[in-house]
């Protein structure tokens, strides 16, 4: 059974949260504040966190930045902040996805089906199907139903790389750019929106409605499986 830290400071948040996930059989613990998340995690040892931003003693980023310190424990923001620096932070923070409140109960529990593979699984992926192409992240292949190959330049296969190696994941575009381009490059959005335009172009069956390589404005892109 997976077990789920909720850390809200409002009541009915928690009673809601814990109505919904025990009725489809998730075992919930609960924090009120930063500092009970902090050792409810480390006693409780639960399988996700879903993490308010806006707790009475410590801001959510800095409790993202304590647990990520010590524990790969996955984290689903869910917080009524909007803004695009909210989400970049708490994504560079550590965080796994973000959820703005107020929220449908359907998608939180989508997201938390996500995280949880995700972290549950035996290791990273290998083999992916893009559209009609086979991507192969180990040989750097790409191959279509009828045999043919598509190139991708080294750029490309690293910024696929880090997307695919986290299903589901929502990546910052900051976490994007340094881990692709270096920490000089942190601001250059523009590069981004080139690239997985290229990739696209070059694996989706419809690069203008993608199913797989997704945007979300002002944060970041995910890969759908």
């Amino acid at each position: 059974m997976t077990r789920v830290l909720i850390v809200d400071d409002e009541p009915q948040i928690l009673r809601a949260l814990r109505i919904n996930l025990q009725a489809r059989h998730y075992d919930v613990v609960s924090a009120a504040d930063g500092t009970q998340a902090i050792a409810a995690v480390e006693t409780e040892h639960p399988d996700v966190v879903v993490l308010d931003l806006g707790l009475p003693d410590i801001d959510g980023v800095q409790v993202i930045r304590a647990l990520r310190a010590w524990t790969p424990v996955p984290v689903i923001v869910l917080s009524g902040r909007r803004s695009s620096t909210d989400k970049i932070d708490a994504l560079d923070a550590g965080a796994d996805d973000y959820v703005t409140k107020p929220f449908n109960v359907d998608e939180l529990l989508a997201r938390l089906r996500a995280v949880s593979r995700r972290h549950g699984g035996t290791g990273e992926p290998v083999q992916v199907r893009i559209g009609r192409y086979t991507v192969d992240l180990a040989t750097h292949d790409a191959r279509s139903d009828d045999a043919g190959r598509q190139h991708l330049t080294r750029t490309e296969w690293r910024l696929l790389e880090l997307l695919v190696h986290n299903p589901g994941r929502l990546i910052s575009q900051r976490e994007l750019l340094r881990h692709v381009w270096g920490p000089t490059y942190v601001n250059e959005a523009h590069y981004l929106r080139q690239f997985v335009a290229q990739l696209r172009r070059k694996l989706e069956d419809d690069p203008g409605r993608p199913r797989h390589l997704l945007t979300e404005p002002g944060m970041g892109y995910r890969f759908q499986p």
